[in-house]
């Protein structure tokens, strides 16, 4: 339950975040923002600033005012926020649609407007690392380096069909200790010793201490002798990592750097992705929905503060990469639509438009419930030991 708040309030955030960069791109352009919502529908309550009288006024339910102000409306579904700005929809005939409809505005401020919300998503990643770096966060520092805090020797790959998968070693995982076949148990300090280890104990049985989270596991395994040239005797890819600090000038610099850096290689990934759907029709890389980025929420839970918080920013640089698609729904989509109005210099049907955007928006929801049923069965057992601790609270 703790791991489903953390994701409800991240995802939550950052689309509250996503909405907040339209809304005020259209307020900036005097675009008529109908309703601002925390949270989506049905309304709680809902509070409007009348400035003839100079005080807010109360909105109950589901009314809708006609009026020139916004609502500002509190939801019951705590996912994020919505905002409806006046005419985005195609709701608004042009020749009838007033100066503050978004139809009437300059197709370069509209798509401002629509680029907006990624453009938040891209500056709440660097502020969010540029925190992380000025209160510390996890990176990869030498052997010999002294006085570290929270220093870890960490794994950070681990080989397919290699001794470390069978021993359910995961990503993530610290190696505390290292208990040899003689019973005496050494201390690991530096990952050129826990390499030299393993390679003088290759065919016999050694046991890792593993800290993963905030539990201590053992885990029993055997080097091995011959190996790809690409692995080694164990399969682990190592990293000690500490927790370093920056001022808070040199923090920010660096956020915008990390989120840049993250971004390339998002980029570059899902350029992978496509490649090898077009070339091989298939591919290996494995696409998360929501239940996979909550048991990736987790993870990075159970790894401490400072990797929730690089985890925060790389699903928001992903919010904002994914809205730029030029998708149907999305927010790239409706920029290329107006990209295609530019270059025919007369304005696309709105109704086309609107059947379009459904249908992408279907095809969407069909992708997301895949992903989903595919990620129920592949953390099956993890719904198990949650039901049995339900069935135990009953």
């Amino acid at each position: 339950m703790t791991t489903i708040f953390f994701f409800v309030v991240i995802l939550g955030f950052f689309i509250f975040v996503h909405e907040a960069g339209h809304f005020l791109a259209a307020r900036f352009f005097k675009v008529k923002a109908e309703e601002f919502g925390f949270g989506f529908p049905p309304r709680i309550f809902g509070l409007v600033f009348n400035h003839k009288n100079k005080r807010w006024e109360l909105v109950r339910g589901n009314k809708e005012l006609k009026r020139r102000h916004t609502i500002y409306s509190l939801n019951w579904i705590p996912l994020g926020g919505f905002v409806k700005i006046k005419g985005e929809d195609g709701d608004d005939k042009p020749a009838a649609a007033g100066s503050d409809s978004f139809t009437k505005k300059a197709i370069w401020q509209r798509i401002i407007i629509l680029f907006s919300g990624v453009a938040m998503n891209f500056l709440a990643a660097a502020f969010i690392l540029s925190l992380g770096f000025f209160l510390g966060l996890p990176q990869a520092v030498g052997d010999n380096q002294d006085n570290l805090k929270q220093a870890k020797i960490q794994i950070v790959d681990i080989a397919p069909n290699s001794p470390a998968k069978a021993m359910d070693l995961k990503p993530g995982d610290q190696i505390t200790a290292i208990v040899l076949p003689d019973n005496s148990r050494v201390l690991v300090e530096g990952t050129e010793q826990v390499t030299q280890i393993i390679k003088a104990y290759q065919e016999q049985e050694i046991i890792l201490e593993i800290k993963r989270g905030d539990d201590v596991y053992r885990f029993k395994g055997k080097p091995r002798k011959d190996y790809p040239k690409d692995q080694g005797s164990l399969g682990i890819v190592l990293t000690k990592t500490a927790i370093v600090s920056y001022p808070l000038a040199i923090s920010v610099k660096m956020g915008f750097a990390a989120m840049f850096d993250m971004t390339r290689a998002i980029l570059s990934a899902l350029g992978q992705i496509v490649k090898d759907l077009v070339v091989q029709g298939r591919t290996q890389a494995d696409v998360a929905g929501p239940i996979g980025i909550i048991m990736l929420t987790n993870q990075a839970a159970e790894m401490g503060l400072a990797y929730l918080i690089q985890f925060a920013a790389i699903l928001s640089i992903n919010l904002a990469i994914i809205n730029i698609l030029p998708f149907p729904a999305l927010d790239g989509g409706r920029i290329l639509f107006l990209i295609i109005e530019k270059i025919k210099k007369n304005p696309i049907s709105r109704e086309f438009e609107k059947r379009v955007h459904l249908t992408g928006f279907y095809i969407l929801i069909a992708l997301m419930l895949f992903v989903t049923v595919r990620d129920v069965f592949k953390f099956q057992d993890k719904f198990q030991v949650l039901w049995e601790k339900i069935t135990q609270i009953i």
